[in-house]
C-alpha cells in the first residue's frame, strides 16, 4: 500500500492498475456500459414489482452497490491523474513565462513541451 499520488507512482510508466483504470473509464463511459446499468436498474425495479423473495431483492442492491463503489474508485484515480497533469501543465507555463520575461529561454520551455503530453504519461 502506497499514500503516493496516483500519478507519482512508478515514475513515467504507468502500471497495471493505471492501465486497467483507463480502460474501465474508457468502458464507463461508453453507451454500452449506460445500458447494462440501465438494465441493472430495470432488474431492481422488476424485482421490486414482482415482489420476489428479499434475498433476490438484496443481490439486486448489493450488486448496485458494489458497481458504485468501483466506479467511484475509478473516477477518483483519474480525477487524481488529470489534477497533477493540469497542475504541471501550469506549473511549466509559469516557469516559461518567467524564462521569456528574462528573455533566456531554458530548460522552462523543454518542461512546457513535456507537459503537453502529460496525460500519455500518468
Amino acid at each position: 500500500m502506497t499514500l503516493e499520488h496516483p500519478a507519482e507512482r512508478g515514475g513515467n510508466e504507468r502500471g497495471r492498475f493505471a492501465h486497467l483504470a483507463e480502460k474501465s473509464s474508457n468502458f464507463t463511459s461508453s453507451p454500452t456500459f449506460f445500458g447494462l446499468c440501465l438494465l441493472l436498474v430495470g432488474i431492481v425495479i422488476g424485482a421490486h414489482v414482482a415482489k420476489v423473495p428479499m434475498a433476490w431483492m438484496m443481490l439486486a442492491g448489493e450488486s448496485m452497490t458494489a458497481v458504485t463503489l468501483l466506479l467511484l474508485a475509478l473516477l477518483k484515480n483519474s480525477e487524481r491523474r488529470a489534477e497533477h497533469a493540469i497542475q504541471r501543465k501550469l506549473d511549466a507555463i509559469a516557469a516559461a513565462l518567467i524564462e521569456l520575461q528574462e528573455g533566456e529561454p531554458g530548460p522552462a520551455q523543454r518542461d512546457l513541451q513535456e507537459a503537453i503530453r502529460v496525460e500519455d504519461q500518468t
